[in-house]
């Protein structure tokens, strides 16, 4: 495994994360605290010590099974949740921003992860609006302050939202997260170059766009995810066939010949000199390992010119 510095945090972080959607029950899999348990030791025996989950991954379920491998080993991991939503029912949230609410979330995350702090506190996908609220980041700076919070982030819902992105230092924040994968580049015309200038860590999530950039799909796939599955509730088929075709076409003109296509594509994401880590979803010992591989990667067997950064 690779570490990097998570911008101003200052926080090692391995390039490789461990992303927790799937956790929630809204990737067509539930998991039991003894399959997390599983995922999260063989995460941590590969070198992986960054963790990203949220408050609505389940209405707490995802911090919760985390919590319950966190115990006993809480110091080897670098937890990073999120506020601001509320889960109801499969991939039904309402948006709750007030600093009274949030401030309530934070001590549901904290019980649910059975810790006394949270590394990264990140706002979650949240409008303008609500984001540019001064009565909000003071009181999530007092919790900094007081212990509970290490650093603020924002985990921004539109890959081009320079407002926020901008305004992260002026409220407090440190990190950015921003869809960022081989399919969806649009963070390379603005976004990445403004965490750069503020020394702003970077997590790319979705970086498998979805497990299509796993290249495990093909035509006709379009048809076999369910609606308990996130890709068959909010994309279209037509969205699928054309995230199948554009893979197809990566792995003939862009993969280098032997190239195993997850790492490869995590590790083209971590090729941009903004970007701390990749924090992929995983549900089995297999998705780990192949993840885990793409700090085996560098920027020649990528075939991009810039070089990894330590």
């Amino acid at each position: 495994m690779k570490y990097r510095r998570l911008g101003r945090t200052g926080l090692k972080v391995s390039v490789v994360g461990f992303g927790t959607w799937q956790f929630g029950g809204e990737w067509a899999k539930n998991f039991t605290q003894t399959e997390a348990n599983l995922l999260l030791a063989r995460a941590k025996d590969r070198g992986i010590n960054l963790i990203d989950t949220a408050e609505c991954y389940g209405d707490g379920l995802s911090e919760s099974l985390i919590g319950g491998f966190l115990k006993g080993n809480r110091s080897d991991w670098v937890v990073a949740t999120k506020f601001g939503h509320k889960f109801h029912a499969l991939f039904e949230r309402t948006q709750h921003f007030s600093a009274s609410d949030v401030l309530g979330q934070l001590e549901d995350s904290l019980r649910n992860l059975r810790t006394g702090h949270v590394d990264i506190y990140q706002f979650h996908s949240g409008a303008d609006e609500v984001f540019d609220n001064q009565e909000l980041w003071g009181a999530l700076n007092k919790q900094v302050k007081a212990g509970k919070i290490r650093f603020l982030g924002v985990s921004i819902g539109s890959n081009d939202n320079l407002h926020q992105t901008e305004a992260a230092m002026a409220v407090g924040a440190s990190v950015i997260q921003v869809v960022y994968n081989r399919l969806d580049r649009k963070p390379e015309e603005r976004v990445l170059a403004a965490c750069e200038r503020q020394d702003l860590g970077v997590l790319a999530r979705v970086p498998l766009a979805s497990g299509f950039l796993s290249g495990k799909f093909k035509a006709g796939d379009e048809n076999s995810f369910g609606s308990d599955d996130v890709r068959g509730h909010w994309w279209s088929k037509e969205r699928i066939v054309e995230a199948i075709l554009n893979v197809e076409e990566i792995k003939t003109k862009e993969m280098p010949k032997g190239a195993e296509m997850a790492p490869w594509a995590l590790a083209w994401c971590l090729r941009h000199t903004a970007v701390s880590a990749v924090i992929p979803g995983m549900k089995t010992v297999l998705q780990v390992d192949s993840n885990a591989r793409a700090a085996d990667y560098d920027e020649v067997s990528v075939g991009h010119p810039q070089a990894w950064k330590e």
